[in-house]
């Protein structure tokens, strides 16, 4: 019979009592159904109504038996209904979201205080392409190295604020311009989620990003092109066997075959002399030469380049003084160029990160390197400051 004296609420809930010291009744438990609870009933038919579901009662107004969680969560929904879609994202999104926006905060990258942080003039990532079909011939991408360009892009979205140009180019390959539309595809998508405006330049071949030359019977051409033609001489000299091998085929087969064997093909290209391949020190001057031009054509934006993976590991050699290994498809060498200041001397700085190891470097000049021909003009390489006027009895 005591629990039929429970004092209940307008929906039927019953709540527990006790007495305080001085003899007062106050509540231990809240009076209203849990919100499971409550759309559960919400969401059953009721007889009286014809089967519809019940109409809920409004709720009652707070007094000192709602307990003070409950009186904040309602304070809270009824602000963020008020405020509607003026909140920011991170407040009105889901979990996923909010994890996905709170991601690269957890980078490893070092930021410096606004006193000390030097003006970037452009952010460059030197991306490898995508998981392809083949090198045999010219391929373009798998499904899986769609799947990550398009990964990389949704990443990119992240990192980058509104108002912010960021300019696609990639080597005139059927692998890097598959990867750099994708990675463009996914920014789009990254961009509409995270709810951020910018300008974007579309992917477009740039001969500077093009992978390692070399030079076949037929021209100049990359080496994934040549080995067609590779191929089927190879295997007209191995069914004859009626002379030597010409010099070309023999350097093409040195460097297939320490791929078919598990090797590592670029560390062959990168460590020895080879007459018919393009050094590995022609490629850093090509790929800074292009870095030059879209500095100077697109100044602060952000340059995405999808290329190769051997041009690549050259540049970052040039600049950390070892050998880092060979990059993961997608995976990126970064570059920052830095605006001149009083203090600079000697040419651009500039950054080159690549797998936690950043190195600080002096932009080469291009119009000052040699070219490494008979005919180039040695003398026009010496310091005009360090020049002295010769003596007149001489």
């Amino acid at each position: 019979m005591a629990q039929d004296n429970q004092p209940t609420d307008p929906a039927g809930n019953r709540w527990q009592t006790a007495r305080s010291s001085g003899g007062r009744e106050r509540t231990t438990d809240r009076y209203e159904a849990p919100m499971y609870l409550a759309r559960y009933r919400e969401r059953q038919p009721d007889p009286q109504t014809n089967g519809h579901p019940t109409t809920p009662e409004p709720a009652a107004p707070d007094d000192d038996r709602t307990p003070l969680y409950l009186q904040r969560f309602r304070q809270r929904s009824t602000e963020h209904k008020s405020i509607g879609t003026e909140q920011p994202l991170w407040r009105r999104a889901d979990l996923s979201v909010q994890q996905a926006l709170t991601e690269d905060n957890r980078n490893k990258e070092i930021s410096a205080p606004a006193e000390a942080y030097r003006q970037v003039t452009n952010d460059v990532y030197l991306i490898r392409h995508g998981e392809t079909q083949g090198y045999s011939t010219d391929s373009g991408l798998t499904p899986q190295g769609a799947w990550q360009a398009h990964s990389y892009g949704r990443t990119l979205a992240r990192r980058i604020r509104s108002g912010e140009t960021v300019v696609f180019r990639h080597a005139p390959t059927n692998r890097a311009r598959e990867t750099a539309e994708q990675i463009r595809r996914g920014l789009g998508d990254g961009l509409e989620q995270y709810e951020k405006e910018i300008t974007i330049v579309e992917p477009d071949p740039m001969n500077e990003f093009r992978n390692f030359q070399f030079v076949s019977p037929d021209g100049l051409k990359d080496v994934t092109a040549a080995f067609r033609e590779y191929h089927a001489l190879l295997e007209q000299f191995e069914r004859s066997a009626r002379s030597d091998r010409p010099l070309w085929l023999v350097e093409m087969d040195r460097f297939w075959r320490t791929q078919q064997g598990g090797g590592d093909p670029i560390q062959h290209w990168l460590t020895i002399p080879l007459l018919h391949f393009e050094p590995p020190a022609m490629c850093v001057r090509r790929f800074w030469a292009g870095l030059n031009t879209l500095s100077k054509q697109f100044p602060g934006a952000r340059l995405a380049v999808a290329t190769h993976s051997g041009c690549i590991r050259a540049v970052a050699v040039s600049a950390l003084g070892y050998d880092p290994g060979e990059p993961y498809n997608t995976e990126h060498v970064r570059i920052k160029l830095y605006a001149d200041t009083e203090h600079t001397r000697g040419g651009t700085d500039a950054t080159v990160a690549y797998r936690n190891r950043v190195q600080e470097i002096k932009v080469p000049r291009i119009d000052q390197l040699p070219q490494w021909s008979i005919h180039d003009d040695w003398s026009g390489f010496a310091d005009p400051s360090e020049l002295t006027e010769p003596s007149p009895h001489r």
